[in-house]
C-alpha cells in the first residue's frame, strides 16, 4: 500500500501529465483513468471520476478524454507549477523587471532576482536581494495574469528590501509613509493611506 506522501506524489505527477497533454495535445486514457481511480480510492468521488470508472475505456473518445481531463483538474483546483508552465515564470520575471524601475528610482542599486528553492514543496518564486529573501513567496498562479503578477511581485520586493535593509521602501513623498502595492481599475499600483487611501503611481512608474 502506498504511503500518503507517495500517493500525493503520484497524484501530482498524473495531474502534470494530464495538464501537459491537454496543452500540447495527445492526451491518453491511462493518466486520466489512473487519477480517477486514485481520487475514488481517497473517497473524493466526482461526476468525472464516476463517469471514467463506469464507462468502458474503449468507448472513451479523444473528446471525452479532453472533457474529463479538464474536469478532473478543475475539481482539484489544479495550478501548474512554474517548471511545468514556463510562461508563468516568464510573466513573473517581466513583473520583476517593471518593479525594478521603482527600486532604481529610489536609489537602491543591489541586484534583484527571482529564485526557487528545493525545500519549497509549493514551488513558489522568491525575490532574492542582497543574498536573502523574506515573506511567503509568490505562488505560481499569480503568473497567469500580468497585472496580478505585478502586484504580487511588487509586494514581495518591498517585503524583502525592507527586511534586508531595515528601511521603509517605497515612501510617499507627500505623507512620508510607506506605500503598499494595491490593485485599482485592473492595474497594479502603489497606494498610500495618508489622508485616506490614494494612488501614488502605477507600479513601475514611481518618480
Amino acid at each position: 500500500m502506498r504511503s500518503e506522501e507517495q500517493a500525493i506524489q503520484v497524484e501530482t505527477a498524473l495531474m502534470g501529465r494530464i495538464y501537459t497533454a491537454l496543452r500540447d495535445g495527445g492526451l491518453e486514457a491511462e493518466p486520466v483513468l489512473e487519477l480517477a481511480y486514485l481520487r475514488e480510492e481517497w473517497g473524493e468521488s466526482t461526476p468525472a471520476t464516476r463517469e471514467l470508472l463506469e464507462r468502458p475505456a474503449a468507448q472513451l473518445t479523444a473528446t471525452d478524454l479532453i472533457r474529463l481531463g479538464e474536469d478532473l483538474l478543475r475539481d482539484v483546483d489544479f495550478t501548474p507549477s512554474l517548471a511545468l508552465e514556463p510562461r508563468l515564470w516568464a510573466t513573473l520575471e517581466h513583473a520583476l523587471e517593471v518593479v525594478e524601475r521603482d527600486v532604481r528610482a529610489g536609489g537602491i542599486t543591489s541586484t534583484l532576482r527571482l529564485v526557487t528553492h528545493e525545500w519549497d514543496s509549493m514551488g513558489r518564486a522568491w525575490v532574492e536581494f542582497q543574498g536573502g529573501y523574506h515573506g511567503n513567496g509568490i505562488e505560481p498562479l499569480w503568473g497567469g495574469n500580468a497585472q496580478e503578477a505585478l502586484r504580487e511581485v511588487a509586494d514581495a520586493v518591498q517585503e524583502t528590501i525592507m527586511a534586508m535593509t531595515l528601511n521603509v521602501w517605497p515612501v510617499c513623498a507627500a505623507h512620508h509613509r510607506g506605500l503598499h502595492a494595491g490593485y485599482e481599475d485592473g492595474m497594479a499600483v502603489w497606494q498610500c493611506t495618508g489622508d485616506g487611501t490614494h494612488t501614488v503611481a502605477p507600479v513601475g512608474e514611481l518618480p
